[in-house]
């Protein structure tokens, strides 16, 4: 008996944003409508599997820990998100009108503003961690999972404007409440069961809950009045930014998360 969409989803969420080979194809539109739901339970997972990685290689200094980490992470996703962020700096930076913007994110060099954003991007989480040093394997499972509802609230609230989306991404972005709630889900209960065994304080929860949304307003506003909506290179670039943010927050509060 094959499984409802919302649970194939969940698979078909590893096999579009991981390189992790989990199979499952072909999948139904539906399937990769619901993959979208399930995509804080792919960062919460890829956030364990770096954080064990952290703790394998500890004993080599922080920063050493935080490179490596980072770097395993663009292999395990193939680099997605860090490549909408590049794109979309590009985009954002280099276009005065909509039409060239899409022109920018088409083309597949990264310019003088994407290399900028990568750099920034890379360096400022690699920092972050190798500040958060023994509380950072916690902050990667919670950063890797929160920072991928945003992009979730931005398919609801935005428009798709991408020209040139595929029939698979037109069906992921075509995300209702439904999707939104389960993405949501994910991050709450994890916060949750922290919360309940002393792993985070509510003051943080409620710092971590905020820098959330705040991505997701600050990066919706900008992509509406430069694009009139949303393209897969947005959404990936939000997940970036949203992750540098929660960083930060854990980072400022390094002293309150066990």
């Amino acid at each position: 008996m094959p499984l409802p969409p919302v649970l194939r989803g969940a698979r078909a969420a590893f096999a579009f944003y991981t390189r992790i080979p989990v199979g499952g194809f072909p999948y139904a539109p539906a399937d990769w409508q619901w993959a979208s739901g399930w995509f804080p339970l792919v960062g919460a997972s890829l956030g364990g599997l770096l954080a064990l990685i952290w703790l394998a290689v500890e004993r080599a200094g922080p920063l050493v820990a935080a490179a490596l980490v980072v770097g395993v992470g663009m292999l395990l996703t193939g680099a997605l998100h860090e490549d909408g962020l590049a794109d979309t700096a590009d985009a954002l930076g280099g276009a005065y009108d909509r039409t060239r913007l899409f022109e920018i994110l088409k083309d597949s060099r990264i310019g003088s503003f994407g290399a900028a954003a990568l750099c920034v991007v890379l360096v400022l989480r690699i920092a972050l961690l190798a500040r958060l040093d023994e509380a950072a394997p916690l902050a990667l499972v919670l950063s890797q999972c929160l920072a991928r509802t945003p992009p979730i609230w931005l398919m609801v609230s935005l428009p798709y404007v991408s020209s040139n989306a595929t029939s698979r991404s037109q069906s992921m972005v075509r995300v209702s409440r439904a999707q939104a709630m389960l993405a949501t889900a994910c991050p709450v209960l994890l916060m949750g069961a922290l919360l309940w065994r002393g792993g985070l304080e509510p003051a943080t929860a409620w710092a971590l809950l905020a820098a959330a949304g705040l991505t997701a307003l600050v990066c919706g506003w900008r992509f509406w009045v430069r694009a009139g909506g949303i393209t897969g290179d947005f959404l990936g670039a939000t997940q970036q930014v949203g992750e540098c943010a929660l960083l930060l927050v854990l980072a400022l509060a390094r002293g309150e998360v066990a």
